[in-house]
């Protein structure tokens, strides 16, 4: 699964932990999903998009084979 994670916290003028503390996490689970290896849940991807006040799926697309 792709994502857009990094260019928005660039936007928003976030830090890796900044996101982290708002959705409530450590800064190493927003490492990992920025990096693809953690496929978020629903509700912590819910979160994120909440966070940047965009749709899910702006942030979040699923590649073939996903």
């Amino acid at each position: 699964m792709k994502n857009t994670i990094k260019v928005e916290r660039a936007r928003h003028n976030l830090t890796q932990q900044d996101l982290a503390e708002k959705v409530q996490v450590s800064r190493q689970t927003i490492n990992s999903i920025e990096a693809g290896k953690y496929v978020p849940s629903t509700v912590l991807a819910l979160k994120i998009a909440k966070v940047f006040e965009i749709a899910l799926e702006e942030i979040f697309e699923l590649e073939e084979g996903d």
